[in-house]
């Protein structure tokens, strides 16, 4: 089929043309099912896709939500590749970057005949810095022996790699703390001045993508490009005729994460080790590096105290209010003392700065690493907010806008093209307000399409009627015991999804002392114990597992077929009230004399339910239960709402129904 030229003809024929072109793709008979003979037509895939046809070849801009099992990535980059016209695919994770770049699209390029040239394009952090590399090899000091033999899996690499992509090295631990050390930053990467800038990654990966018909990159390099103009993509995307973002619920969160202002004391730490390291190297003598470091290292480590405040023994991070800190006179003498340290090491790093090009940069970090500080000892704007976020290691101050409304409003504005946003969740509502609203597209177009899956027949939603209500004591213990009686008539096969990372050892230790007093053998996997990818994959590998995770296991997870044929969700996904963003977006919600509750706090949880909800149901066959361990959805009235969110499965009444239900499952596999 041959790729075609919408800009030749009038605007309604070249949509028209390729929404046909799309629509026979996909269909029995097309081009796909030629060449995968596993290809089944679905009517609501090619509803879908010639709705982007059209979108692409007149430029518009569409909000498309799509059920499980739609097909939504074939759905819109089928319209792409037939088009001929340049285009940018945004999606959440770089896992998925890999599953689109590795496996989809050279199965449709291939399908389809056309000849267009693909480019993948990731942060910094994901791509091997050579110069970084020799500075580790030769100065760095590991935490232990698992560092010192990643950083050798790493050297082995380096040598064969065409890419310099780490996701390449299959088992290399994303938490490693060799990582930061062989990737560069905007703050420490020297650019033309780097001595191995002819061989660079990043270079080579942004060159690459500068030459393709169609980029996949994700949301967070989208976002700090926009606000850093750091990795390219700020060049790249007024070349690009199209723009579509996979995953799009996660661009409101995502975007408000480099829209703002952070400083953190790990930060502060990098600086005074490269600092060390460049003056050890290239200006030995000529300063007390060790010192100067010493001091960048103490302030850090002050501020992250002064932070934590009583604080002990944190597990995870944690989100205090600004005003919790930062009236607190120990909280300004450390921010002091660190601009204090950041001014000194500029001034060392300035003194030598014709040593070596390292120190520019150093000049510069230290200078903005002063600024911060500053910054943050002042007042902040009405339409800002300010947190602190403390983890067992680290304390970052983070001021934030409280949505993105703006950037995208400019970035629609600056040049015509077609902007795709499509999620199997983002919104409630017909006009997909949720999303809409936040994003400033109440103008786009908009699509819903259901899910092909019959839920009604092959699953099963189940609320337990007398159980303790979420934050009283026993909660935790409750689901722990139910989850171990579910997953004890499966042969394990289910997921535990809590909404927080608090009472995520408690449910997941319940679980295990219920199963061993049932005599039940299950293999109880916790978030937090390994990567979630290790998790996953003991998960799939294991007899009788059931595996219990937060946030990360809500969406993005996959786990088609018998492998998973229950989930339990320990209460209603409620934005936490004491977050320091809920809270100033629920008054800036009551200003604009709206109810935050009905507006935010129950449209929140609608979609991170129906996310969590969506891990259970993943193809035709699939069979399952659904069990929400709070009883506010039966008993409150926005718990209709909330049920109307979920997939149209059938209903069960008591625990007797649900156990007979995964009896029957259990009977079939």
């Amino acid at each position: 089929m041959p790729v075609l030229s919408p800009d030749a003809v009038p605007a309604d024929a070249a949509a028209g043309d390729l929404a046909r072109a799309t629509g026979d793709a996909l269909r029995a008979g097309g081009l796909l099912a030629q060449a995968d003979p596993g290809f089944v037509e679905r009517e609501v895939q090619l509803q879908l896709a010639e709705a982007m046809a059209r979108a692409i070849a007149e430029r518009a801009t569409l909000v498309a939500e799509a059920g499980t099992g739609v097909g939504k990535t074939f759905a819109y980059l089928v319209p792409l590749l037939l088009s001929g016209r340049r285009a940018l695919v945004s999606t959440a994770t770089k896992s998925l970057q890999d599953q689109l770049f590795l496996r989809d699209l050279p199965r449709l390029k291939a399908a389809l005949r056309v000849p267009l040239r693909i480019a993948l394009l990731k942060g910094r952090s994901s791509y091997l810095c050579l110069h970084r590399l020799q500075l580790a090899r030769e100065s760095a000091s590991l935490p232990d022996r698992f560092a010192v033999r990643a950083l050798a899996r790493i050297e082995t690499w380096a040598h064969g790699t065409r890419t310099g992509d780490l996701a390449e090295i299959d088992g290399l631990d994303d938490r490693s703390p060799v990582i930061p050390l062989v990737t560069s930053t905007r703050d420490n990467c020297l650019g033309q001045d780097c001595p191995q800038f002819r061989d660079c990654h990043v270079v080579r990966a942004r060159r690459e993508a500068m030459a393709a018909d169609l980029v996949v990159i994700n949301h967070h390099l989208f976002f700090a490009d926009l606000s850093l103009r750091d990795s390219g993509v700020a060049e790249l995307l007024p070349t690009v005729d199209t723009a579509v973002f996979d995953e799009a619920h996660q661009l409101v969160e995502t975007g408000l994460q480099f829209l703002g202002t952070m400083l953190s004391s790990n930060q502060v730490i990098d600086f005074g080790r490269d600092l060390l390291a460049a003056g050890l190297s290239h200006a030995r003598g000529l300063a007390e590096w060790p010192a100067i470091a010493g001091t960048l290292d103490r302030a850090a480590r002050d501020l992250r105290l002064a932070c934590a405040g009583p604080l002990k023994d944190l597990k995870g991070i944690l989100k205090l209010r600004w005003d919790e800190r930062a009236t607190q006179p120990a909280f300004g003498e450390a921010l002091a003392a660190l601009v204090k340290a950041a001014d000194a090491a500029r001034d060392a790093a300035l003194a030598v700065e014709a040593s070596a090009p390292d120190f520019t940069r150093l000049v510069e970090r230290g200078r903005r690493i002063a600024q911060l500080a500053q910054a943050f000892e002042a007042g902040t704007a009405a339409d800002r907010v300010r947190w602190i976020d403390v983890g067992p290691r680290d304390a970052r101050l983070v001021e934030s806008p409280l949505h993105i409304r703006d950037l995208f409003t400019e970035q629609r504005a600056a040049m015509p093209r077609a902007w795709i946003f499509t999620s199997a969740t983002l919104g409630s509502d017909e006009d997909l307000s949720w999303f809409s609203e936040a994003a400033a597209l109440e103008d786009a177009r908009k699509l819903r399409v259901g899910s092909p899956f019959d839920y009604a027949a092959h699953a099963r939603t189940w609320v337990p009627p007398r159980f303790p209500k979420p934050g009283e004591p026993g909660h935790p213990a409750a689901v722990g015991a139910l989850a171990a009686r579910l997953a004890g008539r499966l042969g394990g096969r289910s997921f535990v999804l809590t909404t927080t990372l608090r009472v995520l050892p408690l449910i997941a230790q319940a679980l295990q002392d219920a199963a061993a007093a049932a005599g039940e053998p299950l293999q109880v996997l916790v978030q937090g114990t390994h990567p979630k990818r290790t998790l996953l994959q003991r998960f799939l590998d294991t007899p009788r597992s059931v595996l219990v995770g937060s946030a990360s296991f809500w969406e993005g997870i996959d786990v088609p077929g018998d492998a998973l044929q229950c989930v339990v969700i320990d209460k209603l996904p409620f934005p936490p009230p004491n977050d320091p963003l809920v809270q100033a977006r629920s008054k800036e919600l009551e200003s604009r004399g709206r109810d935050p509750f009905n507006d935010y706090f129950v449209a929140e949880a609608a979609i991170a339910l129906k996310q969590g909800a969506g891990r259970l149901i993943r193809s035709e066959t699939d069979r399952g239960l659904l069990v929400i361990t709070d009883p506010r959805l039966r008993q409150m009235p926005y718990g209709r709402r909330l049920r109307a969110a979920l997939p149209a499965m059938g209903t069960l009444d008591t625990e007797a129904d649900a156990l007979g239900w995964l009896d029957e499952l259990a009977a079939r596999h």
